[in-house]
């Protein structure tokens, strides 16, 4: 019965964007980061991530992050400055607790910037959460 089937609701885990300094390029650069503040570890996690805003699109990139520790996070991608003119919407799927959960993240366009920045706890780096 329809009633009988659980979808697992996906809570603790969140993606953001950081605004960070890169030695290489001795210049501030937006990478996306896949957080997990649940107190188990999340197994073979899959973001999918692309941007768009009516006829234009990107690219859908797949990335297998595979382990994110309990507490911890993991860089998914670097995210280009023009992008943040689209909305980026990132799907994430992984095990946790012997279940599948999946969830979907968006940054509206234009709120990735410098004014929107918050410090997060865990990465003690500015940035901004996806709703």
């Amino acid at each position: 019965m329809r009633k009988d089937i659980e979808i697992p609701v996906s809570k603790d885990v969140y993606i953001a964007i950081v605004h960070e300094w890169n030695e290489e390029f001795l210049d501030k650069e937006w990478n996306a980061y896949i957080i997990n503040e649940r107190p188990s570890a999340i197994e073979m996690t899959m973001v999918v991530s692309k941007g768009y805003d009516g006829d234009r699109k990107t690219s859908t990139m797949r990335h297998a992050v595979d382990v994110v520790h309990a507490k911890s996070f993991k860089k998914i991608e670097v995210v280009q400055e023009d992008v943040l003119g689209l909305h980026n919407e990132f799907y994430v799927t992984y095990f946790a607790d012997q279940k599948l959960f999946e969830k979907k993240f968006l940054f509206e366009k234009n709120t990735v910037n410098i004014q929107n920045l918050d410090t997060l706890p865990l990465l003690e780096k500015e940035g901004i959460l996806a709703k």
